[in-house]
């Protein structure tokens, strides 16, 4: 899981499992870190395999390198029948060792090859995964855009794949119209009411337009159905921070405290109570 930690102010994408549900702070941090290890263009996420602008630009460890080169090697002399799974072997290790921009792009070769539901899915994922990391504004709009495409042809053949919806409406925060987004994360809660993924993205563009109260109610409704989701109550925690409301946000933080271990959302509560004290 990769974190971010800034605290008051909420990344403006909301990831699907990680990025997103943190504080920022912690976000640009490790944005920053893998933006210097991804040092791929924006381009390169549809570049051509040979191309001076393709993903190899990535710093990997001796080891790790000698893992991908295999798996490289392998997708390369795969036969047809092979070379899809190849791909997907390939994206996954891209992915295991945070190389976003590399594990999209092995996906897509893969889909391209044979594009059912589930691998456009997967592919529309994978560049989800590289868009939350995106640190530059154009690398962000390129990748957003290929997010979309895989989802909505996933979506298109199954209207019902409610989290490749839910992902993908975050995709529209940053452009020209972002309520096209908001409104997809309306659907999603229409069909259903306790989706998790939607009622946390919604909450986090409450808190990005400062509606804290609105934010608040989103992360309860989350937590009323799962008391053990703790990126929801660290958010609401963060809420009630803002609101001024110091003696719930204290009990809040203190139960996220004991539950989520990780040393970046410890450091994160550490300033919030900070901020509760001052």
């Amino acid at each position: 899981m990769k974190k971010s930690i800034i605290l008051s102010c909420v990344l403006a994408i909301a990831l699907v499992g990680t990025l997103f549900s943190l504080p920022k702070v912690v976000v640009n941090t490790k944005a920053k870190e893998m933006d210097k290890e991804n040092t791929q263009p924006a381009a390169a996420a549809a570049a051509p395999e040979n191309s001076p602008q393709s993903h190899d630009g990535a710093t990997l460890s001796p080891e790790q390198q000698k893992v991908v080169d295999q798996l490289r090697s392998g997708f390369i002399q795969a036969g047809e029948k092979e070379k899809v799974a190849a791909g997907f072997k390939l994206s996954d290790k891209f992915a295991e060792f945070q190389k976003f921009d590399s594990a999209a792009f092995y996906a897509e070769k893969s889909t391209l090859l044979s594009p059912s539901i589930e691998n456009l899915v997967r592919t529309g994922d994978r560049y989800y995964e590289a868009y939350g990391f995106a640190i530059d504004d154009q690398k962000a709009k390129n990748l957003g855009t290929k997010t979309r495409e895989y989802y909505q042809k996933a979506i298109d053949q199954n209207p019902g794949l409610l989290a490749a919806k839910a992902n993908m409406a975050m995709t529209y925060v940053n452009t020209e119209n972002p309520m096209q987004g908001i409104l997809m994360l309306r659907e999603v809660i229409d069909t259903d009411p306790t989706n998790e993924l939607a009622l946390f993205n919604l909450g986090i563009l409450s808190m990005r337009s400062n509606q804290y109260s609105k934010a608040a109610d989103r992360f309860k409704q989350i937590l009323t159905n799962n008391p053990a989701n703790t990126k929801a109550k660290f958010y609401l925690g963060l809420t009630l921070v803002e609101l001024g409301n110091k003696e719930e946000a204290r009990k809040v933080l203190a139960e996220v405290k004991n539950e989520e271990k990780d040393p970046v959302i410890q450091q994160a509560i550490g300033e919030l109570e900070g901020r509760l004290n001052n």
